[in-house]
This record gives C-alpha cells, sequence and structure tokens, in this order.
C-alpha cells in the first residue's frame, strides 16, 4: 500500500487581514492628505473673510448715537425715585446700540423689545424694589449685543468692553437703585465712551 502524504493547508486569513489592513492604510492617507490641502485652503480663505480691517478708523457719524452720548455727557438730571433718568437713558442706549448694528451691517440677534419692556418697568410703579434687577437685565443684555458688535468690527476695543462688562456686573440687582446710583451711571458712561469710539 502506498502511502498518502497529507500536507497541511496554509492558513490564508492572516495574509488576508494583513492585505486589508494595509489597503484601508493607504486608502486613508490618500484620502486625509488631499483633505488637509482643503482644510488648509478654507480655514486660509475664513481667517482672510474673518480679519477685516478694524472700522476704528472709520467714522459713522450715527445721529441715534451721538444723541446719546450727548444725552449722558450733557444731562444734569438726577436719578430720582420715578426713575425717568434711567428708562430714558436706557432706551437711548437701546436706539444707539440698534443703530450701531446697523451702520455697521451687524444684524442683532437678541430681542430689544424685551430690553424696552425692562427699560420701561422701573418707571411703572415707583415704590417696587426690583428696579434694579430690571436695570442689570437690560445692561447684561446690551452688552452682550456690544460685545457681538465689538468681536465682528472693533476688535481693538476688546478693554473697553471689559470695562463695560464690569460697570454692568456692578449694578447689583438685590440692592435699592436710589442705593447704587454711580454704578446705574457708570454703565452709562461706560457705554457711552464705547460707543462714541465705534461712532
Amino acid at each position: 500500500m502506498a502511502e498518502i502524504k497529507i500536507e497541511k493547508k496554509k492558513m490564508i486569513w492572516p495574509w488576508v487581514l494583513f492585505g486589508l489592513v494595509i489597503s484601508v492604510l493607504l486608502l486613508y492617507f490618500i484620502v486625509f492628505r488631499d483633505n488637509d490641502k482643503d482644510t488648509k485652503a478654507v480655514t486660509e480663505e475664513y481667517i482672510s473673510k474673518t480679519n477685516e480691517p478694524d472700522l476704528l478708523s472709520v467714522k459713522e457719524n450715527n445721529s441715534t448715537v451721538a444723541a446719546y452720548i450727548n444725552f449722558v455727557e450733557s444731562t444734569e438730571k438726577e436719578m430720582s425715585l420715578d426713575h425717568v433718568y434711567s428708562n430714558e437713558a436706557l432706551l437711548k442706549l437701546i436706539d444707539a446700540t440698534s443703530a450701531m448694528a446697523n451702520e455697521v451691517g451687524y444684524v442683532i440677534q437678541s430681542d430689544l423689545e424685551k430690553i424696552k419692556e425692562h427699560a420701561n418697568m422701573i418707571t411703572k410703579d415707583p415704590l417696587k424694589t426690583t428696579h434694579a434687577d430690571n436695570i442689570r437685565m437690560a445692561d447684561d443684555t446690551l452688552t452682550t449685543i456690544l460685545q457681538k458688535i465689538q468681536l465682528a468690527k472693533y476688535p481693538t476695543l476688546a478693554p473697553d468692553i471689559e470695562e463695560l462688562k464690569r460697570a454692568s456686573e456692578s449694578v447689583n440687582p438685590d440692592e435699592l437703585t436710589l442705593q447704587q446710583k454711580d454704578a446705574v451711571k457708570n454703565y452709562f458712561a461706560k457705554a457711552a465712551d464705547l460707543l462714541k469710539k465705534m461712532n
């Protein structure tokens, strides 16, 4: 009887897996190497678009902004129990902020009517103790809007925005407005300084 030689079959699975891994790695490097060039091109294009010249050198001379600045700088009105000064200053600041946004082509996403509502609430009931809370909410929202305008169009005014934020934060919502007249007036003055530089 003849001997039958039995040969063990060679395992091809390791070679198939190895080939598959190499193919995937090759494909990965080919696809993402080109994608990296595209990413760099898109990034450079974005940077060139966002690095528009600072509009600080452009004089807008918007009359609504000028009216707010003039009101804050020249008014002799005192803050009193009826909160007429705070209301008028807030309403003028809302109009000035909206005008400046329009002037530089920045679309305000915030609801200006809501801010006006806060401004008008402080004159409805003079004896109410939440006036500082309404002023602070209006200040914070206006500061956010002005910061967005600053980031988009006036990058060199970042320190001024920080001052405005600190001025807004110094208005304590838990304290009576007439006990913190200086803090409230300081916020209006800082906003006027910022808008003057933008305008």
